[in-house]
């Protein structure tokens, strides 16, 4: 999806469900990480993560971006358009749209750890010194 379609989509989405026109910018941006949109109060611009799309349907995009235009059009009114606002959570709710963007990595746990005795193992995202720890029966751990 280019960045033309994404905004002919934000303002499709905006007509149909909030009955107010979206007047600003709204583009892909590469940086996000974590986060499925961004809205930004100063210059009114939306900006999505594109990751969204290659790990999950358009279903999921348009439930990001309802949210990224509640936080829009209550901003304009006025209103409470943060997420711990009434007003917010009440047009969320009415919309459909999402609360939280779904998880964007499939699994951060990188490394396996075995006990050699009991073979326990459990997973760690960072790498420990295994010599300064012991299994909770006494054993000793090493990595698979």
């Amino acid at each position: 999806m280019t960045n033309e379609e994404l905004q002919h989509l934000v303002e499709n989405i905006s007509l149909n469900y909030f009955h107010k026109p979206f007047l600003h910018l709204a583009t892909f941006n590469k940086r996000l990480k974590t986060t499925g949109g961004r809205y930004h109060l100063s210059t009114h611009q939306l900006d999505f993560n594109p990751k969204i799309l290659a790990v999950y349907d358009e279903a999921v995009l348009i439930s990001i971006i309802k949210h990224e235009l509640c936080h829009y059009h209550l901003h304009l009114e006025d209103k409470g358009f943060q997420h711990k606002d009434r007003a917010f959570k009440e047009l969320l709710a009415k919309t459909g749209g999402s609360r939280f963007t779904p998880p964007l990595t499939k699994d951060k746990k990188k490394y396996q750890i075995e006990c050699l005795d009991c073979h326990h193992t459990f997973y760690r995202q960072k790498r420990m010194n295994l010599e300064r720890y012991r299994c909770r029966c006494g054993g000793k751990l090493a990595y698979r």
